[in-house]
């Protein structure tokens, strides 16, 4: 029951912590938009989708990572250390973070910081997060399941945010484009 508990509270804040970050860091009236084309909305679909088929299927079948519950305490603190880190990602970029791609008045590359390492630090910290989701539902199809539709979501997204900022910063953004990796530190 404990464990149940504990569960569902940190499930909870981190849904509240995307639902905080996706009404409060919206780009603004004098924000050049236009460029998000929907992908705000289908990583809003394929995030709720994932997570209840991952619960679905968790519930139906037994394809256990454990017998032992440390491995649902690990998952929830992935989920807990994605959290963190992606706030944290989202006060470096500060003013110039937005759920929405667009660019905002005054708007420069970073490229120190997490930015140094990977050009979208947000989104590993999430798939870090939903990795922990996964591993805490102690479900192998689970893991499949809120991850796969994730991670492609997130690559639709950052091709379209890329070539914004292609657009915007122009060789800046390409240089930049070959000294870091997308999301998988040194991988991809």
């Amino acid at each position: 029951m404990y464990l149940f508990i504990v569960s569902n509270i940190i499930y909870g804040l981190w849904f509240l912590s995307e639902v905080a970050i996706f009404l409060l860091l919206r780009s603004q009236k004098d924000d050049k938009k236009h460029a998000d084309k929907g992908s705000v909305y289908l990583i809003w679909v394929v995030f709720l989708t994932s997570i209840f088929s991952a619960i679905y299927v968790s519930y139906l079948h037994q394809f256990q990572l454990s017998a032992n519950n440390e491995i649902v305490y690990f998952g929830l603190f992935l989920i807990i250390l994605g959290v963190i880190l992606r706030l944290l990602v989202i006060k470096t970029l500060g003013q110039f973070f937005t759920v929405d791609v667009a660019i905002r008045h005054g708007h420069h590359l970073k490229k120190d910081g997490f930015y140094k390492y990977l050009r979208h630090p947000s989104y590993s910290a999430s798939l870090i997060s939903f990795i922990g989701f996964g591993i805490s539902l102690n479900n192998w199809i689970s893991i499949i399941l809120v991850t796969i539709p994730i991670f492609i979501a997130y690559i639709i997204r950052i091709k379209i945010e890329e070539n914004t900022l292609i657009g915007y910063f122009g060789n800046e953004y390409s240089d930049y484009m070959k000294v870091t990796k997308r999301i998988i530190p040194f991988i991809y």
